[in-house]
């Protein structure tokens, strides 16, 4: 669907579904139908054939439901087209297999089912894929001219919020005909919109920021409509659709999404201040800290600094895993971006299948925790760490 663009991001992000529920409803109901009825051969062929717009069959994606959570997807990241998908897992691996066919290049750390998906399995389908760190950009330029088509990073990164210049990467790689493609989940619309910063594609575990409340799972890919009706074919025939339950669960969401977000900021940047002057801790990775190496590209191209930042604990694993076990007001699970502040143990959970060795080599340390800040009181969420930290 077409985005309307009209008013500031929290206006839109309530007001853009142009689709009107027959009894006046300020929410489009959950269409839970497989199918769809027409009054003539006519009428199913101009949706069948694209002359109109109109639902069809959900595992299209043509259902009311989930072309109103599409409509406000691509509002807020400010792009012509928005798709929604059952994963953030299987929005990227409709991005791959659409667009990666001709080699992929991904920058930096990543989530680790991202990392699995390139390095282990699209090299079985014949697709070509180069991970290079953050300090191997000078490689770019060499497999750029090796015909590779698709860049893609995180930024910030996962875990140790590395920060990648979208602007500077995206002119390179359009200089040799390549598309760059943003993982803005740790970000969120609010944060950082890179393609208004010269990204083709943005894709996102919605699961996380978008959807807010760990009660769903989702993921989303947003571009131009020339870019994103190739991945449509894909999305139906592997069977990556989202549910019409969980399309309007995830619009239900997006209502509160800057709100929350904005309060996230405010509490991680608390808290990440009150981490770097704990003698028990030491380092804090988060953009909002002065002292960040990334802090100067942070205040260039983002609009807040986040609610994610990790901590390296002084000692080894041990010392961070007994930390962990003792807080009380942060939830020990994977995820994050929800209502509830989480801690996970990023070589236990995100990046346990990488090995020692390879962890070692991105950054990630054992001694790390990296959390993701609810909207609990921050003085709260400052002593519990405090507490478990002693």
């Amino acid at each position: 669907m077409t985005a309307n663009r009209d008013g500031g991001m929290s206006t839109r992000a309530i007001h853009s579904q142009s689709l009107k529920d027959a009894h006046g409803s300020p929410n489009i109901p959950i269409y839970n139908t497989t199918t769809f009825a027409f009054n003539s051969t006519a009428d199913v062929l101009d949706v069948v054939e694209g002359r109109k717009d109109g639902p069809l069959y959900t595992r299209y994606g043509l259902n009311p439901s989930i072309f109103a959570l599409e409509e406000t997807l691509a509002n807020l990241e400010g792009a012509e087209m928005a798709w929604a998908f059952c994963s953030g897992m299987a929005a990227e691996t409709a991005l791959f297999l659409t667009h990666g066919r001709d080699g992929i290049i991904c920058i930096g750390d990543a989530y680790g089912g991202t990392l699995e998906l390139l390095s282990t399995q699209l090299p079985l389908l014949g697709i070509r894929t180069h991970l290079i760190l953050g300090n191997e950009l000078d490689r770019l330029e060499t497999l750029l001219t090796g015909g590779s088509k698709l860049v893609f990073f995180e930024t910030p990164t996962n875990p140790t919020m590395e920060l990648f210049d979208i602007r500077t990467i995206a002119a390179k790689a359009h200089e040799y005909g390549a598309k760059v493609a943003i993982d803005n989940t740790f970000a969120s619309p609010v944060n950082q919109r890179p393609l208004e910063l010269g990204a083709d594609f943005v894709v996102h575990s919605a699961t996380k920021y978008l959807g807010g409340h760990s009660d769903l799972t989702a993921g989303s890919l947003m571009g131009s409509r020339d870019l994103l009706m190739p991945v449509w074919n894909w999305r139906k025939n592997l069977g990556l659709m989202i549910a019409p339950e969980i399309a309007a669960l995830l619009s239900r969401s997006l209502r509160t999404l800057v709100v929350r977000v904005r309060q996230q900021n405010a509490t991680a940047q608390a808290v990440a201040e009150a981490m770097a002057r704990h003698p028990k801790v030491t380092r804090v990775f988060y953009p909002g800290l002065p002292e960040f190496p990334g802090h100067a590209l942070a205040r260039d191209q983002m609009f807040g600094f986040g609610g994610m930042l990790t901590i390296e604990v002084a000692g080894d694993g041990a010392d961070a895993t007994q930390a962990a076990d003792q807080l009380k007001l942060f939830t020990l699970a994977p995820s994050l971006g929800g209502a509830e502040s989480l801690v996970t143990q990023p070589c236990t959970t995100t990046h346990h299948g990488l090995p020692p060795a390879e962890r070692a080599r991105r950054g990630i340390s054992d001694a790390m925790l990296r959390l993701s800040i609810g909207l609990e009181d921050v003085d709260d969420l400052i002593a519990d760490l405090e507490l478990a930290l002693q």
